[in-house]
Parts: structure tokens; sequence; C-alpha cells
């Protein structure tokens, strides 16, 4: 690990002056601490934000619940907040990571937090001794996922730049309950809606080709081969994010989310699927779906939440919805049971969140 230079912020514009001044920001520490060791972060600063009261506390005022961004993965599971407008959340919350860890992991971290795939995870105090190629790592090494190890990666929204999944539970959860992400650096506080926060590699690739991406975190890489690569989110290099919002309704109230792994005990998602419905007399009246894992960012299925407004609630007429919807995934050479896992959890959790228990 390299050596590095540690501050303590006590607000939030000191918090933000020590990230515009290359600090990494650290909270938890449950993720950054990684990075460092495998090389991964080079800034060679942090700034401990953990003792900012600003980032903290759950609130729920005019129909608005909500959360600091250094609110903690139990407190948010616990608390009864939560669990009465989004259980979704709760629930991914609790599934994110062991007591251990989701005591001290914050929401913020959570979203922050990096790619799982083995390429990227391996320790290389230098980037130049990467054993393979990883754009993450090294700009325009290339994708060793491509033809090596991928079933960890996105089936949807890839380039041949990157095919890396985000592994965030609480990301999709925030994805369907349509909540927003709150950022503030500089120039004030901005709000990205959830669903929008994270990007694809595809996406990233167009705001780098359009000019779009100037001033965003990874911008450095622009005009590099696998560019995209490093652009994994809307934030700015100057921002820190402050909290998340959402508004109560009746789906996000009948909400459930659903991780499949490989083993019971703690375990990344191969898939998961959170789930918001609204139904009366069998029939849906509002569908928001989101799954995570088969994509850099919560995937919402909005063509098949707009098909199945009206349908009625049963695997029959699920199914063909949801088949059209996957049609288009992209899996990579190990992955074809991913597309068919994704879209069978995307139904089950529906049919869940409807009082199917046999689903």
């Amino acid at each position: 690990m390299r050596d590095f230079t540690y501050r303590r912020a006590d607000s939030i514009d000191e918090a933000i002056a020590g990230v515009a001044a290359g600090a990494t920001p650290i909270a938890g520490g449950t993720e950054l601490l990684n990075w460092m060791r495998l090389g991964a972060d080079q800034s060679g600063a942090v700034i401990d934000i953990g003792d900012v009261d600003a980032l903290r506390g759950i609130s729920l005022r005019g129909g608005v619940v909500r959360i600091g961004s250094l609110a903690t993965l139990n407190e948010i599971e616990g608390d009864a907040t939560v669990r009465e407008h989004a259980p979704v959340l709760a629930k991914a919350c609790l599934e994110s990571a062991s007591a251990q860890i989701r005591n001290s992991a914050t929401l913020g971290g959570n979203l922050l937090q990096k790619t799982r795939c083995p390429y990227f995870r391996v320790e290389a105090g230098n980037e130049t001794r990467l054993p393979w190629a990883c754009n993450k790592r090294q700009v325009g090494s290339g994708c060793s996922a491509a033809t090596g190890l991928n079933d960890h990666a996105s089936i949807f929204g890839t380039t041949d730049a990157c095919r890396c999944n985000h592994p965030s539970d609480p990301a999709a959860a925030l994805a369907t309950i349509d909540a927003t992400v709150h950022v503030t650096g500089p120039d004030g506080e901005r709000d990205i809606p959830a669903s929008e926060f994270h990007l694809s590699q595809a996406e990233a690739r167009d705001l780098l080709s359009s000019g779009q991406a100037d001033g965003l975190k990874g911008a450095w890489a622009i005009g590099k081969a696998g560019a995209e690569a490093v652009l994994l989110n809307r934030m700015r290099g100057d921002e820190i994010i402050t909290g998340y919002s959402f508004s109560v309704d009746a789906a996000s109230a009948n909400s459930v989310y659903l991780k499949v792994r490989e083993r019971k005990s703690f375990e990344y998602a191969k898939v998961s699927a959170a789930v918001c419905l609204e139904a009366r007399d069998g029939r849906i009246q509002a569908l928001r779906v989101a799954m995570g894992s088969i994509a850099q960012r919560p995937w919402r299925l909005r063509a098949a939440e707009a098909k199945l407004a009206g349908a009625v609630l049963t695997s029959d007429a699920l199914t063909p919805v949801l088949d059209e919807e996957f049609a288009s995934a992209r899996p990579a050479s190990s992955q074809e049971y991913k597309v068919r896992l994704a879209r069978n959890a995307a139904r089950r959790a529906i049919l869940l969140a409807g009082g199917k228990s046999h689903a």
C-alpha cells in the first residue's frame, strides 16, 4: 500500500475543498482501503468525512424520505420509515454485506464501490505491472474479460472496452423507488436521478464522443482508447454525495428485493431484481423494475413496465413481455444462462410483490 496523507473534515465545505484538491473521501472505509491495497486508488490523499453530521440522518417530511449519505447500511435496514415506505431498500441494504461491514459501510460508499471483476481486483502497486489487460486500471490496455473469465460480466450496455458490472444492491433499490441522488460541489448542489447516476459503458462512450464528459470523474482519460471504462457515473471530480431522497407512494411501499447468488451466506449477486408494484383486482396499476449486476448501472426494464400497465398479474402475462425485454441482452461467451436467470428473477420478484408466495 502506498503512503498517503490524511485529513479530517468537519463540514461539507471542508469535505468538498479536500475532494476538489484531489483527495479521496473516506467514511466507513470498507471499500477505499481495498482500492489502496490493490493500487487502484493513486490519489495519495484521503479526507475523512465521517464526522460531518450534516451528512447523517433519515427523515420523513411532506411525503419525502431523506437519507444522508453517511447513513450506514444497518441504520437504513433497521429504520422504521424506510421499512414502511421502501422495504425494497431495507432488504437490499440487509443483503449487501455481513453484519460487521453493514455497521460501518455507508450508503454513499456503497454506490461508489468499484467492480468485482477479477481482472480489476488484482494487487499491483504500479499499474504498468498488471498481469493482464484492464482498461479500468490501465486505459488502453484492453479488456481481458472479453475473451477470458466473464461469468461476472454485464449483459447490457457493454462495449469492447469493458464488460464489467456494478455490484451494489442498494443501487437497484434506489433506482426502482425513483430516488434522487444529491451531490454537492463548489458550484452548489445537483440532483441526479438514481436510475441515471451510474453510466453503462455505452453511455460513457456516447458522453465522451459528444464532448459532454468534461469535468466528470474519469474525464482525464478523454481521447484515450478505452476511456469509457473509467467514466463510471455522472459526478464531477470535485463533488461528493450528500444524500438521497424519494417520494412515498403505494408502489414503493409494496416492494421487494430478490437477490440470486451462488451461496446463501454473503456473496455478491449473480443477478438481482428490485420491484415496486401497485396492483388492484389482480391487475397491475403501476410497476417499476430495476435489475442489478447485469450492467454497470441498475437496469430499469422500462419497456416492460409500460407494456404491463393494466395487465393481469400472472406468470403467463409476464413471460412474453420479459422475454422481449431481455432479447436485446449481449451475453459474453459463458453467460447465456445469465439472461434466463435475470429474466426469471424479474418475473419471480414481480409475482412476489403481487403476493404470489409460490412464484
